[in-house]
């Protein structure tokens, strides 16, 4: 058991890192961040930030020497630098839980693997291949890269052979994904931790509503059934087992107006999704995060009450800063910014909580102060 006064290391300073320090922080520990953005938001708020690339040998040396256990806020980090700093000192997730979400052929194989469902997809390495692969998985498609794909981006949709080869090109002839798009009723997703026992807790299911391949908004309670909502939290437990995984991870889902259940994504680390958590459950994501990594007790998951979370992009910074007055009216709204210096179309600035006790009244409020921002 890692306790407070120790050091936990991060790689990456984007805003997950960020809300992570500020949790490791509340309770005790010290932070210490690798990313080679001098003005990262985690390493602004870390007791120390290490600015270098995450391969420098420099770098690696002291966060092996100086922390109790090292994490990762993207799954992106170079397997390379995992498993040199896993030789001195504990790294959660590891490595190899990391080896197949990086890839997003590796991952909906392993998930399938696992007998659970994803929407029917094929590998493409070549244009020839595109083409081939459009025939198999049918049309409409979409095609994405296989990896270093986030919030819409390195994606095309596709509805015939030669546009899936052109597609392919555009996309600069990397490993690609081709996915069929199916009837899509609603997208959900699940937050769990699991520790380093291999016990595990989960967050209430999140609805997600999504504009031009970015996460607006995610509602809380889901509005499922009880069976969706506990088919989804078996699916996310047999994902973290079948990972091996430790730390905090979230797992996207589709469900289709058939009904049917298919893994979406895997997420090894916290979530857009799971944000809602810092303000409307006992513990938040972040310090479940720090829990399971250090092998704490689980904290409570509860959720206090309904709550809508809604993304703050970089759009609404167009004409200088927004006008927050519409959301500081409302006592039960929650502004969180992230401390980024510039911002960009598409870029996560923030997001904010709006609290209730009737649902739809809340998602009715949270619409309501964005369209005044």
């Amino acid at each position: 058991m890692i306790l407070p006064g120790q050091t936990l290391g991060m790689l990456g300073g984007g805003q997950l890192g960020r809300m992570f320090t500020v949790a490791a922080r509340t309770l005790g520990y010290r932070v210490l961040v690798l990313d080679p953005d001098s003005g990262s938001p985690a390493g602004r708020m870390a007791d120390e930030h290490l600015h270098a690339a995450y391969g420098d040998a420099w770098a690696l040396e002291q966060m092996a020497a100086r922390c109790a256990v090292v994490t990762t806020e993207f799954e992106n980090i170079p397997a390379q630098t995992l498993e040199t700093l896993a030789r001195k000192v504990p790294v959660r997730p590891a490595a190899g839980s990391l080896l197949h979400t990086q890839d997003r052929g590796r991952e909906k194989t392993f998930i399938r693997s696992l007998g659970l469902n994803t929407a029917p997809f094929e590998v493409v390495t070549s244009a020839d291949e595109a083409e081939a692969a459009f025939a198999g998985v049918g049309g409409p498609a979409i095609l994405k890269r296989a990896a270093f794909g986030y919030d819409g981006k390195g994606q095309i949709p596709v509805d015939a052979p030669a546009a899936t080869r052109q597609a392919f090109e555009s996309l600069g002839g990397v490993p690609c994904v081709l996915e069929h798009r199916v009837d899509l009723a609603m997208e959900i997703s699940v937050v769990l931790a699991r520790g380093t026992d291999g016990a595990t807790v989960c967050y209430p299911v999140a609805e997600n509503i999504h504009r031009d391949g970015i996460l607006h908004m995610s509602i809380v309670p889901a509005r499922v059934t009880e069976a969706q909502a506990r088919a989804a939290r078996e699916a996310a437990n047999r994902i973290a087992e079948g990972l091996d995984y430790c730390g905090l991870m979230a797992v996207e889902f589709f469900i289709t107006t058939a009904g049917e259940l298919l893994v979406n994504e895997i997420a090894p680390r916290p979530h857009n999704s799971g944000h809602y958590t810092l303000d409307a459950c006992v513990t938040s994501q972040f310090e479940q995060q720090v829990r399971a990594i250090c092998g704490l007790p689980f904290g409570d998951t509860r959720l206090l009450s309904p709550v809508v979370m809604v993304n703050l992009l970089g759009d609404l910074w167009t004409d200088g800063e927004p006008d927050w007055s519409a959301l500081f009216a409302h006592p039960a709204a929650k502004l969180h910014l992230y401390g980024k210096a510039e911002a960009r179309p598409g870029r996560k600035m923030g997001h904010f909580c709006v609290l209730g006790d009737d649902l739809e009244r809340v998602i009715t409020e949270a619409e309501a102060i964005f369209g005044a921002l």
